[in-house]
């Protein structure tokens, strides 16, 4: 079976506010960074799995954001997929 390198990428929804995204604008804005208009704060994940075939390894991965890895009433997730190349080889 192939593996898989999977990134998720976890986001609150844009009708969540976002306390640490204010405060982080904050920050910049007294550093001196006066054009920063928003920031949103957020969580990447990597997961490296294997399965029987790409529309596999997608379900499984919507599975696994659905149930554990985000909460689907305040967060959205993205998910990017590619077949990870065997250890010893050049991607």
């Amino acid at each position: 079976m192939p593996t898989y390198q999977a990134q998720i990428y976890v986001t609150l929804r844009p009708s969540v506010l976002d306390p640490a995204g204010t405060a982080v604008q904050s920050g910049l804005h007294h550093m001196g960074f006066t054009g920063v208009e928003q920031v949103r704060i957020g969580k990447y994940i990597q997961v490296t799995l294997t399965a029987e075939d790409e529309a596999t390894a997608r379900q499984q991965l919507d599975h696994m954001c659905d149930q554990l890895l985000t909460n689907p009433v305040i967060e959205n997730y993205r998910v990017e997929l590619a077949i990870k190349a065997p250890a010893g080889t050049v991607a």
